[in-house]
């Protein structure tokens, strides 16, 4: 068995629950708190999980939003069972050699 954990994104649904549904609504609310992003940069971090994220810019959006960082990041484990070798097919240690055949063209004298 191996962990897979992973971290789930929730600030589109915070957003919805405080009746915020365009990815606009939060560039007034940034720059209020200091934080300065540029439209395309709140889109891309309403939009998709960021690998990092800059702790201004999380202190605000969990102000903007009354929430904690356990609320915009929930940790996610999940276990996945090692796959066996005959799952994908043979593997490399069930592959044999097949013998080669030589022939000669016809008409050709050694």
């Amino acid at each position: 068995m191996t962990r897979k954990v992973t971290m789930r994104w929730n600030l589109r649904q915070l957003m919805a629950a405080k009746g915020m549904f365009q990815t606009t609504d939060l560039l007034e609310p940034l720059h209020e708190r200091g934080v300065e992003l540029s439209r395309q940069m709140v889109h891309r971090v309403v939009t998709k999980t960021p690998q990092r994220i800059n702790t201004d810019l999380l202190a605000a959006l969990c102000d903007i939003l009354d929430c904690t960082p356990n609320d915009l990041l929930e940790l996610r484990v999940e276990e996945q069972r090692l796959k066996a070798v005959n799952d994908h097919g043979p593997g490399i240690g069930d592959l044999r050699p097949v013998r080669a055949r030589v022939r000669r063209p016809e008409g050709t004298v050694e």
